[in-house]
């Protein structure tokens, strides 16, 4: 593996420790607020807030003009996905628990990643099925459920 394998390998580790450390962050804010929709509203209104300052501090080129022929999923989806994966993580994370909520929750990204592969959607490059591929969603899968219930 070279430095900056190794170097990706980490951010990505590190980016899922966020995600864990923001569902009971957001789950809390629920609870305070009183509001599941109110507290994923406060968690992208801060994060918007964020990377506008981030895209402005570092001088960021946008190309606005490609709005205009955006196709409207490409345009919308994202940030539904988005609201919609951090509103279900706050109710659940409460109730579940964290270590069962991102187990399933990537156990359910591997499965979606796998066919999106397979298919090449969205312009991706087909990638095959492959025993490997299968087993370690399976793998993934078997684990979840152990989290989740043992």
């Amino acid at each position: 593996m070279t430095l900056l394998g190794l170097l990706l390998t980490l951010f990505a580790l590190g980016a899922g420790a966020l995600i864990s450390l923001q569902a009971p962050i957001n789950a809390e804010a629920a609870a305070r607020l009183g509001n599941p929709i109110a507290a994923s509203t406060l968690s992208f209104c801060v994060g918007t807030v964020a990377l506008i300052a981030i895209t402005l501090l570092l001088r960021q080129d946008v190309n606005f003009s490609a709005l205009k022929t955006m196709p409207l999923y490409v345009l919308l989806s994202g940030g539904l996905l988005g609201a919609m994966y951090v509103t279900a993580n706050l109710m659940l994370a409460p109730r579940i628990g964290v270590a069962a909520l991102i187990a399933l929750g990537i156990a359910g990204q591997l499965v979606a990643a796998l066919l999106l592969d397979r298919y090449g959607l969205f312009d991706l490059v087909a990638r095959e099925l492959s025993i490997g591929r299968i087993g370690g969603t399976l793998m993934v899968i078997a684990g979840a459920v152990m989290v989740r219930y043992l």
